[in-house]
């Protein structure tokens, strides 16, 4: 297998996170996105949508996606189980997984992209140009708001965000926010429960790399 990363960037993140939670070693190339490789023809040819994670397994697939990712190698190797342990389990991590991913994880990236000045012209990811909106930023941080309101009540519930141990689900809610640094915004003071979760998962050695 090859995986192409970007050290610097939250998706590849998600994936590293997961590939280092089940003990896998994969070969990796990094692509510097500050230096646009991920606009090179030599990438594109791996992946037209220049867009990172990707990857390419044995057999020559090519997964661009980080759910596809996980659900690969969840099957794949399925110890530790990182996507659920039975049918209701799957459910609820794929269900909070898209809940992070378009509540916090777009969110953030809708304020990220539509008000830093490096991404001026670059207003979403991928080979077509975008021009910035900044009504798109101001929505972008009231959507966070909200998810913060919604994480603290679930994990005053539950330990972890979809099940009773660590899955998908709170790898991508980890990095999302743990990205929201760029727009200069942190969980909120009250919000206990969420601090003790992230607090948690930050100790983990997947999580520093």
């Amino acid at each position: 297998m090859l995986f192409y990363d970007c050290s610097t960037a939250p998706n590849p993140r998600r994936a590293r996170m997961f590939i280092a939670e089940k003990g896998l070693e994969i070969e990796t190339r990094e692509i510097s996105m500050r230096e646009g490789e991920q606009l090179k023809p030599e990438f594109l040819a791996v992946n037209p949508r220049a867009t990172i994670p990707v990857l390419v397994t044995d057999a020559g697939t090519v997964l661009v996606e980080n759910v596809a990712i996980a659900g690969f190698l969840e099957a794949a190797y399925p110890e530790p189980p990182l996507m659920g342990r039975t049918a209701d389990e799957r459910g609820l991590v794929l269900m909070w997984n898209a809940i992070a991913e378009q509540n916090c994880g777009m969110a953030v990236g809708e304020a990220f992209r539509n008000s830093h000045p490096a991404m001026k012209g670059r207003a979403l990811p991928g080979p077509q140009d975008y021009d910035q909106i900044p009504e798109l930023a101001e929505r972008g941080r009231a959507r966070l708001s909200v998810f913060f309101d919604d994480l603290e009540k679930r994990l005053g519930e539950s330990p972890f965000i979809a099940t009773d141990h660590l899955t998908l689900a709170d790898i991508s809610a980890f990095v999302f926010i743990d990205f929201a640094r760029v727009i200069k915004t942190r969980i909120p003071e009250g919000n206990t429960a969420t601090r003790t979760w992230f607090d948690n998962i930050a100790a983990r050695p997947s999580a520093s790399l």
